[in-house]
C-alpha cells in the first residue's frame, strides 16, 4: 500500500510542476503557482520554467581585464584564477546556472571571459559582477560627510567578512516583515570590527564597493562578537543584492570591463524544434519496443518511464538545471539507461520462468537477482558523471548534471514503481 501511495504522490508532484503556466477548464482559468519560500531567512524562489543555456536562448558575453601590475609576476596567474573563482561564486549567487567562465593570457594581459545564459540586461550583469572588485569599510573624516572623499579607509576589508545573509529577525521573539542584512566576520575581522565599533559609537561605518558608497549604517553600540545587523528601509530585492555583493568579497585583483555584448541563440528556433521532435519520436519508439518485446510487463515499464520523465523534468525546474544541447543529450542518454534497467529485470524474469519457477516467484527473483547488475552499471555511470562534473566546465558540466539526475531518478522508477505495478497486476 505504501508503494502505491508513493507512485500516486510522484504522479501528482510531476503533473503539478509540469502543467502549463495557465490552464483553462470549463471557462475557468487556473494558474500554476510560483514557489516562493523563506526558510530561516533564506529565500527559495522558482518560477517552474525550463532554463535554457546560451546556445539555446542567447545571453550576455563579457570580457574583463585584470590589473596585475601590483602583484609579483610569479603570483599573477594564481591571482587571476582566484579572481575567476570569486566571480563564479558571485554569478552562482545571482542564480545564473551553467555560466562559461574562463581565463586567458595574451601578451602578458590577463583576461576573464564570462558568458551568462539568459541574461539580457548587460548593465545589471556588469553592476553585480564588477561592483565588488574592492570591498572596504570606511569611517567619516569629517563630522558630516557629504561625498565619498569625506571618508577614510579602515583596515577592515572584504577578506575579513565571513558571511552575510538576509534576516527577518525582529525584537524579542517577533519576526519582522522588514528585511535586514546580518554580517558575521572571521576571527581577524571580529577583532578589527570590535575595535572600530567601540571607538566610533554614533558614527556611520560606510561600506564601499569599488569606491562607490553602498550603505553607511550608524554604529549603535560596541560589537565584540563580530556579528552585526544592518537594518533600514530595505526592500527584499535590495537586501538580497547587498547580501550577494558582500558575500562575494573583495577580488584578489582589480578588474575592468573591455568588451560587452548580447549573444543570440546559436541553434535557432528551427533547430530546437527539430531536436524536440527527434526526442519525442525516439521516446515513442522505445515505448513501442517495450510493449512489443515484453507485452503487459513492457506496458507497465512504459508507465514507469512516463513517471520517470515527469519527475526528471520537475527536478530540472526545481534545482534549476540550465538546459543546453549537451544537457539534453545527457537526459536522453539517461532515458536509455532507465529502459536498460527494465530490460535486465525482465530478461531475468524470463530466465526464471524457463527454469520452471512459478510466475509470481519468477518476478520476485527477477527483480532481486537483476538488482546487482542494475546497481553496478548505474554506479559506474554515476562515477563517470561525477568526474565530468568535477573537472568539466560549461556544457560538459551540464551534460554530467542531467545525466546524474536522470540515473538517480531511473533507479527509483525501475526498482520501486515498475516493481509495484508488476506486483499489483500479477498478484493473482
Amino acid at each position: 500500500m505504501r508503494a502505491y501511495i508513493t507512485i500516486l504522490a510522484c504522479l501528482v508532484f510531476g503533473l503539478a510542476i509540469n502543467l502549463p503556466p495557465k490552464l483553462t477548464i470549463a471557462g475557468h482559468d487556473f494558474y500554476r503557482p510560483r514557489i516562493d519560500l523563506n526558510i530561516l531567512g533564506r529565500s527559495f524562489e522558482r518560477d517552474l520554467e525550463f532554463h535554457l543555456g546560451l546556445d539555446l536562448q542567447g545571453g550576455t558575453h563579457l570580457v574583463y581585464e585584470a590589473d596585475t601590475s601590483k602583484i609579483p609576476e610569479a603570483d599573477r596567474a594564481q591571482a587571476v584564477i582566484a579572481t575567476k573563482d570569486n566571480i563564479e561564486k558571485r554569478i552562482n549567487l545571482l542564480g545564473v546556472s551553467e555560466p562559461l567562465i574562463q581565463t586567458s593570457n595574451a601578451g602578458g594581459s590577463f583576461r576573464v571571459i564570462i558568458e551568462l545564459p539568459g541574461v539580457k540586461d548587460v548593465t545589471k550583469a556588469i553592476a553585480t559582477i564588477g561592483q565588488t572588485a574592492q570591498l572596504e569599510f570606511k569611517l567619516p573624516a569629517v563630522a558630516t560627510p557629504t561625498s565619498e572623499m569625506d571618508f577614510i579607509a579602515t583596515d577592515l576589508t572584504g577578506k575579513d567578512l565571513k558571511v552575510a545573509r538576509v534576516d527577518f529577525a525582529g525584537s524579542g521573539n517577533q519576526v519582522s516583515t522588514d528585511p535586514s542584512v546580518s554580517l558575521e566576520f572571521n576571527a581577524e575581522g571580529t577583532e578589527k570590527f570590535s575595535r572600530i565599533t567601540s571607538e566610533n559609537i554614533g558614527s556611520p561605518l560606510a561600506i564601499f564597493l569599488d569606491n562607490q558608497l553602498l550603505t553607511a549604517p550608524v554604529v549603535q553600540t560596541a560589537i565584540p562578537d563580530g556579528k552585526a545587523v544592518i537594518s533600514g528601509t530595505f526592500s527584499i530585492e535590495e537586501a538580497k543584492r547587498l547580501t550577494i555583493q558582500l558575500n562575494a568579497g573583495a577580488l584578489p585583483v582589480p578588474i575592468k570591463i573591455i568588451e560587452q555584448r548580447n549573444v543570440g541563440a546559436t541553434l535557432g528556433t528551427e533547430s530546437i524544434t527539430r531536436s524536440l521532435f527527434a526526442g519525442i519520436v525516439g521516446f515513442v519508439l522505445v515505448l513501442l519496443f517495450m510493449v512489443a518485446n515484453y507485452g503487459l510487463k513492457g506496458l507497465l515499464a512504459d508507465v514507469a518511464l512516463c513517471v520517470y520523465v515527469l519527475l526528471s523534468f520537475s527536478l530540472f525546474k526545481l534545482i534549476p538545471v540550465t538546459l543546453t544541447l549537451a544537457g539534453i543529450a545527457g537526459f536522453i542518454l539517461s532515458i536509455g539507461m532507465a529502459v536498460d534497467a527494465n530490460i535486465l529485470i525482465f530478461e531475468r524474469i524470463k530466465e526464471e520462468i524457463r527454469w520452471g519457477r512459478p510466475k509470481r516467484a519468477a518476478i520476485e527473483l527477477g527483480f532481486h537477482r537483476a538488482w546487482t547488475s542494475v546497481r553496478d552499471s548505474n554506479a559506474s555511470s554515476l562515477i563517470t558523471a561525477f568526474i565530468l562534473f568535477w573537472f568539466g566546465t560549461g556544457s560538459v558540466r551540464g551534460f554530467a548534471l542531467t545525466l546524474t539526475v536522470g540515473i538517480l531518478v531511473s533507479l527509483f522508477t525501475a526498482i520501486t514503481i515498475t516493481r509495484s505495478l508488476v506486483r499489483a497486476v500479477y498478484s493473482r
